[in-house]
C-alpha cells in the first residue's frame, strides 16, 4: 500500500512539473530573449509559484505556524488556480498557432510579391542611367579615395582614370539576438508573444473576476420545495442553508461577520450549516468563528460535521460550534412543529469510527411525520431514500469551484449543484459559501439558499 501511494505521489509531482515546463516554455522561453530582464522575472514567478503553492498546501499538516500559513496561502493558492487558467488558455493557443504563422506568411508572400512588382523596386538602376548620376558617382568615388590616402586634386579621379574600385562596406541588419535570420523566426516570436499575452490576459482576468466573487460574499437563493408529508401549520417554514464556508489562513474573521449578515438579513426560521466550516485547528480559527455567535432564527442553529473538520479536529470543533449556539446533530433528530430535523456526521468520520449512521437518526420516528436530513455529501443520499426521508441538504462539490472541476464533481457525487430526486426523497446541494484551497470560483458561484417548504395540503 505504501509503495502504492509513493508511485502515485511521484507520478503526480512529475505531471505537475512536467505542465509547469511546458508553461514556462511557451509564456517564458519563446516570448523573451536570453539573458533579458523579462526572461529572469518569468524564471523566478515559475519557480516561486509552485514552490508556494505546495508550501500552502501542505503547511497546516507540516505545523507551520498559522502566521506563515497566511503569508504563504495567498500567493500560493492563487498561483494554482492562475496556473489552471494559463493552462487551459495554452493549450486552447495551440490550436491558434498554425492558423496565425500561416496567416502571417501568406501577408509576407503578398506583400514580398507586390514589392517587386511595384517601379519602386528597380530606381536604383533606373537612376544610374538619369542625367547628373555620373557626377554624383564619380563624388563618392573620390570620398572613397580620399579615405584612402589616394583623392586628387582639380578634377574626379574616375576621370583621371587613377581610381581604384572602391568596395563601399555594408553594414547588414542581423537577425534579433536568440533567434535565427530569416522571417520565419521572427513570425514565430510575434506568434508566441500573441498567443502568449492573450493566454496571460484570459487567465488573470478569469482569476480576477472570481477571487472578487468570493471575497464579495455568498449570494442568496430562493427555493420552494413542496413536501407531502409536511402540514398546512409547517407550510411556508424558511430554513437557511450555508455550507463549506472554510474558514482558515485566507477567510477569516471579516468573511464570516459577511456570512452572518447576509444569514441574518434573510430571517430564517432555522439556520443549518452542514459542514466544512473550517481549514485549521480552535486554536487558530477560534477568533475567526466569533461572529457565528451572532447567528439569530427563530427555531435555532443547527450544525453537522463535514470531512475537512475530521482534518481539524472533529471533536473540538463540535464543543466550539456548541459553546457558539449552534446545535451539533451527531447522529441525532430535533423534532420541530411540522417535520422532524436530522442530521448525520460525515463519511470522513468512518476512519474514526464516527460516520453517518442514519439507523441511530432516524430509525424509531414517526414515519408518518415529514423529515429534512442534513448531511454534508450528497453520496448519503442513497442510505436517505431507504430510511423514508423527504429531503436530503447537503455541500461538499462546491459546485465544481473551478471550471471545468464541475465535470469531476459530477463523478465523485450523485448530484453536484441544485435539486434533485431520488425516488421519493428529494436532494438539494448548495454550491457553498467560500472556497477551498484558491479563494475563486469560476462557473460556480458562492451561495446561501434560503428553503421554504411547501405543504401540498396548503
Amino acid at each position: 500500500m505504501v509503495i502504492v501511494f509513493v508511485v502515485i505521489a511521484v507520478a503526480v509531482l512529475a505531471a505537475f512539473i512536467a505542465l509547469h515546463w511546458y508553461a514556462w516554455r511557451r509564456l517564458v522561453r519563446d516570448t523573451t530573449l536570453p539573458r533579458s530582464v523579462h526572461r529572469r522575472v518569468g524564471n523566478v514567478v515559475f519557480v516561486a509559484g509552485p514552490v508556494l503553492t505546495i508550501g500552502g498546501l501542505a503547511g497546516g499538516s507540516a505545523g507551520v505556524p498559522f502566521v506563515l500559513q497566511r503569508v504563504i496561502a495567498w500567493p500560493g493558492d492563487l498561483w494554482l488556480a492562475l496556473f489552471l487558467y494559463l493552462l487551459l488558455s495554452l493549450l486552447a493557443g495551440e490550436a491558434v498557432r498554425p492558423g496565425l504563422r500561416w496567416w502571417l506568411a501568406r501577408r509576407d508572400a503578398g506583400a514580398d510579391i507586390e514589392r517587386r512588382a511595384s517601379p519602386v523596386a528597380d530606381t536604383t538602376a533606373a537612376r544610374l542611367g538619369e542625367p547628373g548620376r555620373a557626377e554624383e558617382q564619380d563624388q563618392l568615388v573620390a570620398i572613397g579615395d580620399k579615405r584612402s590616402g589616394k583623392a586628387e586634386l582639380g578634377g574626379s579621379a574616375a576621370a583621371q582614370g587613377t581610381a581604384e574600385p572602391v568596395t563601399v562596406p555594408e553594414h547588414p541588419r542581423g537577425p534579433e539576438p536568440g533567434h535565427a535570420s530569416g522571417s520565419a523566426p521572427s513570425r514565430r516570436l510575434f506568434v508566441s508573444r500573441v498567443v502568449g499575452g492573450a493566454a496571460a490576459a484570459v487567465a488573470l482576468g478569469t482569476v480576477g473576476y472570481g477571487t472578487y466573487g468570493v471575497l464579495r460574499g455568498p449570494a442568496v437563493k430562493r427555493l420552494t420545495i413542496p413536501l407531502a408529508k409536511l402540514p398546512r401549520s409547517a407550510h411556508g417554514f424558511r430554513i437557511a442553508l450555508v455550507s463549506d464556508i472554510h474558514l482558515g489562513p485566507i477567510l477569516g474573521r471579516g468573511f464570516s461577520q459577511r456570512v452572518v449578515d447576509i444569514i441574518n438579513a434573510t430571517t430564517p426560521d432555522l439556520i443549518a450549516v452542514v459542514g466544512d466550516l473550517v481549514d485549521g485547528s480552535v486554536e487558530d480559527l477560534a477568533p475567526a468563528v466569533e461572529p457565528l455567535a451572532r447567528l439569530r432564527a427563530r427555531h435555532g442553529s443547527y450544525f453537522v460535521t463535514g470531512n475537512h473538520e475530521y482534518l481539524s479536529g472533529a471533536e473540538q470543533w463540535v464543543e466550539k460550534v456548541r459553546d457558539l449556539g449552534l446545535r451539533p446533530l451527531e447522529n441525532a433528530r430535533a423534532e420541530l412543529p411540522g417535520f422532524d430535523l436530522a442530521g448525520v456526521n460525515d463519511v470522513q468520520g468512518e476512519d474514526d469510527g464516527q460516520g453517518p449512521d442514519l439507523g441511530k437518526a432516524l430509525g424509531d420516528r414517526d414515519r408518518s411525520r415529514a423529515s429534512v436530513l442534513l448531511a454534508h455529501q450528497p453520496v448519503v443520499i442513497h442510505d436517505a431514500v431507504r430510511h423514508g426521508v423527504d429531503l436530503q441538504l447537503s455541500g461538499h462539490t462546491h459546485g465544481g469551484q473551478l471550471w471545468p472541476g464541475n465535470l469531476l464533481a459530477e463523478v465523485a457525487n450523485p448530484t453536484v449543484a441544485g435539486l434533485e430526486r431520488y425516488g421519493d426523497t428529494q436532494l438539494y446541494v448548495s454550491r457553498g459559501a467560500g472556497a477551498w484551497g484558491p479563494p475563486v470560483r469560476v462557473g460556480a458561484p458562492s451561495d446561501i439558499t434560503v428553503v421554504e417548504l411547501a405543504s401540498k395540503q396548503a
